[in-house]
């Protein structure tokens, strides 16, 4: 009987846990290495999330239009371990991004360096050209 309890318990957990797991990607099948970009705009919001974080900033354009785009990030651990935290980018901050723009065209892109507009001090340096993020 207990064994069958156990069984039962078990299962019925991962069941329930399997919602929460995402699946990673590889970079090229996201990102292309031949379309680079630099933008400078200012933060909205920067996600400290598993598997990456995400930095929001607003771009606005030659004819004044404004638009939101996304920045993929290493995951929290490497850029804690690169001495960021949760609150090394704040809404507000204006940076300028170079990065690799999404394939599909959308506003999202992965971001190689991260330079502070105010200080020019580059918080995240490129990453390997190669092997795409580190």
């Amino acid at each position: 009987m207990r064994k069958t309890l156990a069984v039962w318990l078990s299962a019925i957990g991962l069941l329930c846990s399997a919602g929460t797991v995402a699946a990673h990607h590889g970079f090229a099948a996201e990102f292309d290495r031949s379309k680079t970009l630099k933008l400078t705009g200012t933060i909205t919001k920067f996600e400290w999330t598993n598997p990456h974080a995400w930095l929001y900033i607003d771009v606005k354009n030659d004819d004044g239009i404004v638009t939101n785009w996304a920045f993929e990030m290493s995951s929290p651990n490497v850029l804690y371990r690169k001495g960021w935290t949760r609150t090394s980018l704040k809404p507000g901050d204006g940076v300028t991004i170079e990065a690799f723009r999404a394939r599909d065209g959308s506003y999202n892109a992965n971001a190689q360096a991260i330079t502070m507009t105010s200080t020019g001090e580059k918080l995240l340096a490129p990453q390997d050209p190669q092997g795409g993020p580190k």
